[in-house]
């Protein structure tokens, strides 16, 4: 088999294609060959050594990778509910970006009907994203109104369409003209482009009473001022800080990250409460071992696909020797819906 591999932190030319021996299952686990990988933000922030369950979980050298789709090829001792040769989805701690892997059972679903392995492998990490901060935590309502920034990538995307799918009013955020109707096709009710639009006031127009949740990975750039724009009772959910690392070059630059986090706003509980707003705060990867909670959220999205409520996100490919140019490509902020590995 072949797997990437990450021997220590820094720029695309970390990301290392090796091969390697065939992993076999350990109870309870099943082994994928494995078609296609997503590719996530957050694979970026792991090369370049910020992404601190990588480091919790795993260290150096690191293979990342949080979603395949494949077939299994092996089973695991105990494990009766699938069979070799199913083709499935997986969501995984690290180490997607490989030929093959072993996952906990727990951690497979079956491919969604309808959907390419290409498609379904850029469905999980997104999309249980989208839903746990939507519905876990935001508890989002119909008749609300939501702000999605980054509504034209794979979390803003399927953030949008979960919104809309529960009745709510998405204002989209979207960084240039070519994102606008990616944007429009997701369900964005209001699509505002900051590239040639003020936002905070155009936000303000589109929710003259405030937001009643807004979405945000962006860091210090536009926290302040989403959590500002709440309206009472509203949930600021914070899952990235994508503004205070690079879109090009691949490293992170040391005074660009100190300054951004001297700019990150905190939040005084007695505010909290006189202001009568949230803000919570999330990563997924700490989450996997909770096997109930991935069920209920694999059900809601495979649910949502299937009445065509949801829609997987555009899907852009590259071979697996290309992981450095997927690399380049996600940071640059171009990219509209998900990148895919394939092997």
């Amino acid at each position: 088999m072949r797997k990437v591999v990450i021997a220590a932190p820094g720029g695309h030319e970390r990301l290392t294609l090796v091969d390697t021996e065939m992993p076999r299952p350990a109870p309870g686990e099943v082994r994928i060959a494995v078609t296609a990988i997503g590719v996530n933000y957050a694979d970026c922030v792991v090369r370049m050594g910020l992404y601190a369950s990588a480091e919790e979980f795993v260290g150096w050298p690191i293979t990342p990778g949080f979603e395949v789709a494949g077939v299994v090829d092996a089973l695991g001792e105990g494990v009766t509910d699938l069979a070799v040769g199913a083709e499935v989805i997986a969501v995984t701690r690290f180490g997607g970006y490989a030929t093959a892997l072993c996952v906990p059972v727990h951690q497979v679903f079956a491919v969604p009907p309808g959907l390419s392995l290409a498609e379904a492998a850029a469905v999980p990490a997104v999309y249980l994203t989208a839903w746990y901060a939507l519905h876990a935590l935001a508890h989002a309502r119909a008749g609300e109104s939501v702000l999605v920034h980054s509504a034209a990538g794979g979390v803003g995307g399927a953030l949008c369409q979960f919104a809309r799918r529960a009745g709510c009013r998405v204002i989209g955020v979207v960084g240039g003209p070519h994102k606008v109707a990616a944007a429009q096709a997701v369900g964005a009710d209001v699509v505002i482009d900051k590239s040639r639009t003020a936002l905070w006031p155009a936000v303000r127009s589109a929710a003259p009473d405030g937001v009643d949740v807004a979405c945000d990975a962006n860091g210090p750039e536009t926290l302040r001022q989403s959590y500002r724009h709440l309206a009472a009772g509203g949930r600021l959910i914070v899952y990235g800080f994508h503004t205070m690392l690079p879109r090009t070059g691949g490293k992170p630059n040391k005074l660009k990250l100190a300054l951004a986090y001297l700019r990150t706003p905190w939040f005084s509980p007695l505010a909290l409460t006189n202001e009568n707003r949230g803000v919570l705060g999330f990563n997924l990867s700490y989450m996997f071992h909770r096997a109930p909670l991935l069920r209920e959220g694999m059900a809601a999205i495979t649910d949502g696909l299937a009445a065509a409520e949801l829609r997987p996100p555009p899907v852009t490919t590259y071979p697996l020797d290309q992981v450095a140019q997927a690399h380049r490509d996600l940071e640059s902020g171009r990219t509209v819906g998900k990148l895919v590995l394939l092997t």
